[in-house]
């Protein structure tokens, strides 16, 4: 495995003038340019900054087996693929609505997981059921923290139950999800499906975010 650049902290950087951006512009921008995570994902390749929160992960849970069938729900722009085929996975298939740029060592297919066929259609495409099946998906936020909540929980209950299609005996699930009550509805469904489940937030998630990730491994089937 091939060592990957961490991010290192720097000064802050400030904007001296708003150049016609909005405030919410402006503040995305700041995060941005004194993020270092930004910064250390350009220098190893990755698509994003998210590649970071796999990988950390992966470290910690060892998700990513040698040969492993792994499914990347939402995979825009790219950076969990990329993190797929460089840890050693076998047959990727990375799946989005949005089009998305070839990854060497990945099949890219544009297309909704919602869609009643697509479970099937994505067992065939990797000869078999899938060992992980990765979801970093979230919808576009409101700004209103109650709604925003509801609408990526929704979001990651419907993986839940892709998952429980596609995924082989002994198999792991990882979903994005926001800090909570209504995520316990979800956590009790895992519970009954998968032997282990975890909550983590790894370091490259931001402080102030609400997200975490549920880790459920042993699918039951």
């Amino acid at each position: 495995m091939s060592k990957v650049p961490r991010p290192s902290r720097r000064g802050a950087v400030k904007l001296r003038t708003p150049g016609g951006r909005t405030s919410s512009s402006q503040r995305w921008l700041t995060r941005q340019l004194n993020d270092p995570y930004v910064g250390a994902a350009k220098q190893a390749g990755w698509r994003s900054r998210a590649a970071f929160k796999l990988i950390e992960l992966d470290d910690h849970f060892r998700l990513i087996r040698p040969g492993a069938r792994v499914i990347d729900l939402g995979a825009a722009p790219g950076g969990w693929t990329q993190v797929a085929v460089q840890r050693g996975a076998g047959t990727i298939l990375a799946l989005d609505l949005l089009p998305m740029d070839p990854v060497p060592g990945a099949t890219v297919i544009q297309g909704d997981f919602l869609e009643e066929a697509m479970p099937g259609h994505l067992k065939q495409a990797l000869g078999g059921k899938a060992d992980l099946v990765l979801s970093d998906m979230a919808p576009n936020t409101t700004g209103h923290a109650a709604t925003d909540h509801l609408r990526i929980m929704a979001l990651a209950e419907s993986a839940l139950d892709f998952a429980r299609e596609v995924l082989a005996p002994g198999g792991a699930f990882v979903a994005k999800v926001f800090q909570g009550g209504s995520e316990r509805t979800m956590v009790q469904r895992m519970r009954c499906d998968f032997a282990t489940l975890r909550h983590a937030k790894p370091p490259a998630s931001r402080k102030e975010s609400s997200e975490l990730y549920v880790v459920a491994t042993g699918f039951r089937g």
